[in-house]
């Protein structure tokens, strides 16, 4: 396989991706079937989210047997072949991780109610009477972070849905268990892990409550976090395989994520942070809706590109994926620019220093759903803060506004293969409703439309496999004080890029410092410019310039 720094990776959601056999439901043989298409973009490596064995409360993330795979989704065959196929490709499979919790269905769990101590301390139980919880935390879903078990008189932790009971990391035995997970899946061979809000596994000695917040002051990146991802490493042989792993950091500091992703420390690859996806939330408050802080954006961007190549660590570069609403519809213009505004957020984030991830769909252009009812909605966390929300007295029009903007849904409609009833995803119903302009944004029309967004994102990871300067290069911030273009610089041996992004729907001028005398336009998502001082930007025009010396 490549070295991850040069390389792109793709993740699917398998659920939504492609249906091979018309249930309506995206499957493993539904993915072989498009390892072509995938090959033709030059990905390198495949992250798929779960589909082991789960009830499916949390669209799998909520996981009932770690080394079955669910039958939604095929056969332990189906997947050894996927694994197979995309190696002759050239393609790595990457598995979605869940260790912080496991589905409440779980055998372990199950055997923790029926009072076996041995699996009980498998998980988080304290002491609470009925109406008084151990502390008041609350769930990332609304609502406390604990329930109560009248059997016990006791509550067990669950940071997520109810049915996603925490697991008890300071217990060895349980930390055995994963590590031969890990090992269970690489014989099969699997190429990398990403693991799901991993930070979150070390849990404080004493539990408290807490009067400045939620409680993830008290669990994020805790006191010995990165002691069990030393170990976890360590005794699955992830290290020593070369294998590519990511972590999903809630709420992360840039420090920690250099202790995450510095080869040094022998952890992981690399890390994934959100605090630039949370620029446009009001408050640090997801549900209420603000319009997007350029200067902050700018700054956090800048922020963790510079922290991280100080301390040697290594970025996960990324707009979406499947918690996040689609970027073109979010930080872009989906109808009046929505082929340019799509490709400036792609360059946006693909020059920058850092692995970069496309999740499906992005690479045309796929928008948010805009849906208009709650029965349209399918995820736990939409359906529970509508019900929230509508508690709190907000009108239905505002909560479908706020809905239609962040759900986790806008994510994980069918991907838009064709224009076909079901946007080619399914002969049949999918489980939830294809956006209402898939006969308009799809591969097909992507793949034979002039200059099209699908084009862009193959020249975007060509460039980063053929100049050293986009993979290997150092990082410097320019223009830092315009107010609406992000720009900035790569130099690596006598290899230099510069970068510039107009954010905005608005033409705006710039003027840079840098001699642009030998350089050249190698990609545009306009026409081709020659290098000049001062540029006057088209809306949402994005222009890189590259100097070999």
């Amino acid at each position: 396989m490549s070295d991850f720094k040069a390389s792109t990776i793709y993740q699917i959601y398998p659920k939504s991706f492609h249906d091979s056999n018309g249930d309506g439901i995206g499957d493993l043989k539904g993915i072989t079937e498009k390892l072509d298409y995938l090959q033709s973009l030059g990905i390198e490596y495949l992250w798929i989210t779960p589909f082991f064995t789960s009830p499916q409360k949390d669209n799998g993330y909520d996981v009932a047997d770690y080394r079955n795979i669910d039958t939604l989704f095929g056969t332990m065959k189906d997947f050894e072949e996927l694994v197979e196929e995309a190696k002759r490709r050239g393609i790595g499979i990457m598995l979605d991780m869940v260790f912080n919790h496991t589905s409440t269905e779980h055998e372990w769990f199950q055997k923790a109610l029926a009072g076996d101590q041995y699996y009980k301390d498998f998980y988080i139980f304290k002491d609470g009477k009925p109406g008084t919880p151990p502390t008041n935390w609350v769930s990332k879903f609304g609502g406390s972070a604990w329930e109560y078990v009248s059997a016990f008189n006791q509550y067990y932790l669950h940071l997520f849905d109810k049915t996603q009971a925490d697991l008890n990391w300071e217990n060895k035995n349980v930390r055995k268990e994963l590590v031969n997970v890990l090992k269970f899946w690489m014989d099969k061979g699997v190429k990398g892990f990403r693991f799901d809000v991993v930070n979150l596994i070390s849990k404080p000695e004493k539990y408290a409550d807490d009067h400045e917040g939620d409680g993830r002051r008290f669990y994020t990146d805790g006191p010995k976090v990165h002691d069990y991802l030393k170990e976890l490493c360590h005794e699955s042989g992830l290290n020593d395989d070369g294998m590519v792993t990511v972590g999903e950091m809630s709420s992360t500091t840039i420090d920690n994520c250099i202790r995450y992703s510095n080869p040094e420390e022998k952890e992981l690859s690399m890390c994934f942070n959100f605090h630039h996806l949370k620029v446009d939330y009001k408050d640090q408050q997801k549900w209420i809706l603000r319009n997007c802080d350029f200067m902050a954006l700018k700054k956090l961007l800048n922020d963790w590109q510079l922290g991280l190549q100080e301390g040697n660590g290594w970025n996960a570069l990324f707009w979406c994926n499947h918690d996040q609403p689609r970027i073109v519809s979010r930080f872009g213009d989906d109808k009046q620019y929505h082929k340019e505004s799509a490709k400036m957020l792609a360059s946006m984030i693909h020059f920058l220093r850092g692995t970069p991830y496309i999740y499906q769909g992005e690479e045309i252009g796929m928008t948010n759903a805009y849906f208009e009812h709650i029965e349209q909605y399918r995820d736990v966390e939409s359906i529970n803060y509508f019900k929230i929300l509508k508690k709190e007295g907000k009108k239905e029009e505002d909560i479908y506004r706020i809905l239609q903007e962040r759900s986790r849904d806008n994510s994980r409609t069918p991907m838009q293969w064709d224009d076909s009833p079901y946007a080619g995803f399914s002969e049949n119903k999918p489980w939830i409703e294809v956006t209402g302009n898939y006969k308009e944004i799809n591969v097909k029309n992507s793949a034979v439309e002039p200059d099209s967004i699908l084009d862009y994102y193959k020249k975007l990871v060509r460039l980063r496999k053929e100049y050293k300067v986009i993979s290997e290069g150092s990082y410097i911030p320019i223009l830092l004080d315009h107010e609406s273009v992000f720009s900035y610089k790569r130099t690596y041996d006598s290899q230099t890029l510069i970068v510039i992004n107009n954010f905005y729907g608005t033409e705006t001028e710039v003027e840079l410092e840098e001699n642009m005398e030998g350089y050249q336009c190698i990609l545009s998502n306009y026409e081709s410019r020659d290098p000049s001082n001062r540029l006057i930007l088209k809306p949402y025009e994005s222009l890189t310039f590259l100097k070999n010396e």
